[in-house]
């Protein structure tokens, strides 16, 4: 899944591609580098984001949505029903629901989401977040939102456990270690860990100051690469060419290993 934020304001790459033509440009080059799904977001859910109102999202993502669908399948990244719905009409087929509250939407429409776990929201969702067991509380909302998504009739639900959705460093690999166990649950998995903040604080060197986004790429490539090993069905990247090399060759390890035990 290739990112296309058509923001100002994201963590990584706000104002890259915020222009209308911009954005469908850099939609393309994710899909000719190998994205399966273009997902496109009009509001940054970075830490500490702002709100954006509707009219302003829909201008944002509504023009890319209907330049890119007949391109590559296309998942609206939202909060909001009425842009959910409005980016469906325009040719989008799944729902990236970062709120876990846009079911209802699917059901009617009969499209797929992707059921993400947040504590808080983008506004306050990374002051001082708190688990007495994130693994079981993270996995168990998930699978619970899951079963609530399929009773409307939804029959394509991914889970995404959310990293860095108020979580810290912490909570986000104690959520990737235990990643086999959430692939074992009935819902395959999404996992979004492309240039965020953990990456950052864990891969600089001793004494060193927090990594940049920009400086992130190969913590990105690592953690995506480990999220595949462990049996995810997507990966939610920025770096599409380099992740989808990584993923041919995980693939074909997989599917190696799978033979020689069937053997």
């Amino acid at each position: 899944m290739g990112v296309v934020n058509v923001t100002p304001d994201s963590f990584y790459d706000g104002n890259h591609h915020f222009e209308t033509e911009a954005a469908i440009a850099h939609g393309q080059r994710l899909f000719d580098e190998g994205a399966d799904i273009l997902d496109v977001g009009g509001e940054s859910s970075r830490p500490g984001a702002t709100v954006v109102s509707e009219d302003e999202e829909l201008r944002r993502v509504i023009p890319v949505v209907e330049a890119l669908a007949p391109l590559c399948r296309v998942s609206i990244d939202t909060m909001k029903p009425n842009v959910a719905r409005r980016a469906l009409l325009a040719g989008a087929t799944l729902i990236n629901d970062v709120s876990c509250s846009l079911s209802d939407v699917a059901g009617e429409t009969g499209v797929g989401i992707v059921l993400m776990h947040m504590k808080g929201t983008p506004p306050d969702m990374q002051v001082r977040p708190h688990y007495d067991d994130v693994v079981s509380e993270v996995f168990g909302y998930l699978h619970s939102e899951a079963l609530r998504a399929r009773d409307m009739g939804i029959a394509e639900i991914y889970v995404d456990p959310g990293i860095g959705f108020g979580k810290t460093t912490q909570h986000n690999l104690a959520l990737l270690r235990a990643l086999p166990q959430l692939v074992d649950d009935d819902y395959p998995v999404v996992v979004g860990t492309s240039r965020k903040r953990f990456i950052g604080e864990i891969s600089a060197s001793p004494g060193g100051s927090l990594l940049t986004p920009e400086e992130r790429f190969e913590g990105s490539l690592a953690s995506a690469t480990w999220a595949m090993s462990c049996g995810v069905a997507m990966v939610r990247v920025h770096d599409v060419k380099a992740t989808a090399q990584a993923a041919r060759i995980v693939g074909d390890l997989v599917t190696r290993s799978r033979e020689r035990v069937s053997s």
